[in-house]
């Protein structure tokens, strides 16, 4: 058992340096002031894959066709002529015609169909400065302003954001958002300062320059993770990443449990294979969950209860830091949900730890060497 204590004394500790670590970057990421650039005047392609309806899926859509600015085109594409979000693009297009431009039945050219339907509409889009953006987020009339105006330094090759949900109204959507808010993003800003810089995008949103992304690659059509690799590979062409400081809206309330864990497993594999060995680093995020176990193996002494109240207060200090650092003041209303979420992340993060399989969009997959994925034989 003493052995047991000490490993369990070592892991709570590394969390909790963890912990502060990400309260300390989330305050001085959100509370530093962007630097001012000029809105682009550059005419803007965006370009939207869809599969499905996700939630509030039509008011997400029309978000991207009503923005201030001057002059930009808004691109769908969908795979399936039959999917269910055809009739709503053909009603969207309808109502902006002049903005919008609707591609159907567009044949796969690879496994990864998000990549492949961007892809067409790479090939389609009329304008040199591009947004790839993702169907199930929402956004402010401001925000082709705002993603497309670093871009203006011809040394940033790629914009990115984050994304959380900021009103849930169901325990899946509360728990989709605290991973999101007090673990994505504040892991992402700790990224950005030990690799002194950011060296990954988020795929609901990369904004960069079509003449940029032919330098680096392009598209890759075969690979998971492919929003992270595009970032990888920018910068080793000599770009930087930018991160920006708005953070995106998505609402995810209409998704079930399963869809949910099988998403967040995914996330987990993909991140191990691109990642490598800095994902068993991850080890050290779960003190909350190590506490609770140090109390069980100790008998309840005193300094176990002790050690895990510390453990509790200063992740739910860090908790409320990103609440209000990303302004989800609605996230509180759930606080009571997050011993479930912190056991969740463990969970999610050990079945990340081996497997190849992913289930994504209705389709199994298998993840190989450096993040390439082929389709599992039904």
């Amino acid at each position: 058992m003493l052995f047991f204590q000490i490993v369990f004394l070592i892991l709570i500790s590394g969390s909790i340096a963890f912990y502060i670590t990400c309260a300390i970057c989330t305050l001085k990421f959100f509370a530093s002031k962007e630097q001012v650039t000029t809105p682009s005047e550059d005419s803007v392609s965006l370009m939207i894959p869809v599969c499905g309806i996700d939630e509030g899926a039509y008011e997400n859509w029309s978000s991207f066709c009503q923005q201030n600015y001057p002059n930009y085109e808004v691109l769908f594409g969908v795979l399936d002529p039959e999917d269910p979000a055809v009739p709503l693009l053909k009603k969207l297009a309808a109502k902006y015609a002049d903005r919008v431009k609707l591609l159907i039945g567009l044949k796969p050219r690879g496994i990864n169909y998000k990549d492949s339907n961007l892809s067409y509409l790479l090939e389609a889009a009329q304008y040199e400065t591009i947004i790839f953006a993702d169907s199930d987020i929402r956004v402010i009339p401001d925000y082709i302003s705002i993603v497309t105006a670093p871009l203006k330094d011809p040394k940033i090759g790629l914009v990115t954001c984050g994304y959380v949900g900021r009103n849930p109204r169901t325990i899946v959507a509360a728990l989709a958002s605290f991973g999101r808010c007090f673990d994505f993003i504040p892991s992402a800003l700790i990224s950005g300062v030990i690799d002194r810089g950011f060296k990954f995008a988020v795929g609901p949103t990369m904004a960069t320059r079509k003449s940029t992304l032919a330098e680096f690659g392009g598209l890759h059509l075969n690979r998971i993770g492919s929003d992270y690799n595009l970032a990888k590979r920018a910068v080793e062409a000599g770009y930087r990443i930018e991160f920006s400081r708005y953070i995106l809206e998505s609402d995810t309330t209409g998704e079930s449990f399963q869809s949910f864990f099988q998403r967040e497993v995914r996330w987990a594999r993909t991140i191990r294979f691109n990642r490598g060995s800095q994902y068993y680093g991850m080890v050290f995020c779960y003190g909350t969950v190590y506490s609770i176990l140090l109390l069980f193996i100790s008998g309840w002494q005193n300094w176990a209860l002790a050690l895990c109240l510390v453990t509790f207060i200063i992740r739910y200090i860090q908790v409320l830091i990103a609440i209000l650092s990303i302004n989800c003041p609605k996230l509180l209303l759930w606080l009571w949900l997050l011993p479930f979420r912190d056991i969740l992340n463990l969970i999610i993060w050990l079945l990340g730890a081996f497997g190849q399989q992913i289930y994504w969009r209705g389709r199994w997959l298998k993840i190989e060497k450096d993040g390439l994925i082929i389709q599992e034989d039904s």
